[in-house]
């Protein structure tokens, strides 16, 4: 996940929405949502696919930047770049997971060498899912690793033809890969003989079966960084790209209303992605609704959503540990309980992990942390 530059408050909202998506989605499966609020958390799972677009436009933005100026592109620092970014918040999150188990919010984990390589979701066994939402930290891990290798090869003999074929492989491939994983599954357990969550193992987690959202915000970095003029000329229309990306996702939420049903699984991911990244298009200039002015509270919660998304799960389920069975009925102030314990962590392991790895970081490539895009898995 990337935190959006200052100059974009729209991608700072969208990155605000996004995490609070999630949080009301893990509310429901973790615990603390009252009844009366259920229905936000419904589709919150599509939040992690916002957060993907994201990502692909902005770190892709990072990588072809100066591929376009004919510069090298320096991979060393990207990496350090990255892995200062993640890092560090992500490893003392670890070390609760493992060393304080009261802090699970389920009791079982994956081993710790598939946390610590980021394969997390690739072989996954679900019943063992405390934190599990790392899964979707490995896609972006895997996205980091693979893009700017790839870029630098196409940038050897550039052509708009490469780039429109490997969309659309990896569109159209992701599409007959999900529909024959969803197949084989289903046909396993209606045989019964799948005894496993074999739609989280093998079609939601995998990265391989979630690359539409990376690749839209890719597709938007292309434009913008090869075909500025052009870019400029399209933002113009961003408050149309809005109302269209509202209703392409008004589709996707269509073809999402069996969330675990072939149709969604197969072409609903790039429908959703497609909708995500005119909002993001949209959110990525001043032109637009959503990018002419900041809204308060939004670049703030869009600064710390990386640490909210590594604790809250877990925080959810220590207030309903401790607080649950007093606050029940509640309402509102049992969601405020519940999301305020989440944003005290989350501003702790902000300032006492992130930004101090983020100067280490600055110190290192010789460059004040606010020329730089801050880069957050999620």
């Amino acid at each position: 996940m990337i935190l959006s530059e200052s100059r974009y408050p729209g991608l700072d909202l969208l990155r605000a929405v996004a995490i609070a998506w999630v949080m009301f989605f893990h509310a429901w499966v973790v615990g603390g949502l009252p009844p009366e609020w259920t229905w936000l958390s419904r589709y919150g799972w599509m939040g992690v696919d916002l957060f993907f677009v994201l990502s692909g436009f902005l770190i892709g933005g990072q990588v072809l930047a100066p591929l376009a100026r004919g510069e090298p592109l320096r991979f060393g620092d990207f990496y350090l770049r990255r892995a200062f970014r993640i890092l560090p918040a992500y490893w003392v999150v670890l070390a609760l997971y493992f060393c304080v188990p009261v802090w699970r919010e389920a009791p079982l984990l994956e081993p710790l060498w598939k946390f610590l390589l980021m394969v997390v979701n690739l072989g996954n066994d679900y019943s063992r899912s405390a934190f599990s939402h790392a899964w979707s930290l490995c896609v972006e891990e895997h996205f980091y690793l693979v893009f700017p290798l790839m870029a630098w090869w196409l940038m050897r003999k550039p052509a708009a033809w490469k780039v429109v074929t490997l969309a659309a492989v990896v569109m159209l491939g992701g599409i007959a890969l999900r529909a024959g994983i969803w197949l084989h599954g289903s046909a396993l357990e209606a045989a019964g003989a799948m005894q496993r969550n074999w739609f989280v193992e093998d079609l939601y987690y995998p990265t391989w079966n979630r690359l539409d959202g990376l690749l839209c915000g890719v597709l938007l970095a292309t434009v913008k960084t090869f075909r500025p003029a052009q870019w400029a000329r399209m933002q113009r229309h961003a408050n149309l790209a809005l109302v269209l990306g509202i209703a392409v996702m008004a589709l996707a939420l269509w073809l999402f209303r069996d969330r675990v049903g072939l149709l969604g699984n197969a072409v609903g991911w790039p429908v959703l992605s497609m909708g995500l990244a005119l909002l993001v298009f949209a959110g990525a200039g001043r032109a637009s609704l959503i990018g002419r002015r900041a809204v308060p509270g939004a670049t703030w919660l869009a600064a710390i959503s990386y640490s909210l998304y590594l604790v809250h799960k877990a925080v959810y389920k220590l207030v309903q540990l401790h607080l649950g069975d007093a606050i029940a009925g509640w309402g509102l102030a049992q969601v405020l309980v519940y999301g305020g314990a989440s944003l005290l962590a989350a501003v702790l392991l902000h300032h006492a992990v992130e930004r101090p790895g983020l100067r280490l970081r600055a110190r290192l490539l010789h460059r004040p942390p606010a020329t730089q895009a801050q880069g957050m898995p999620g």
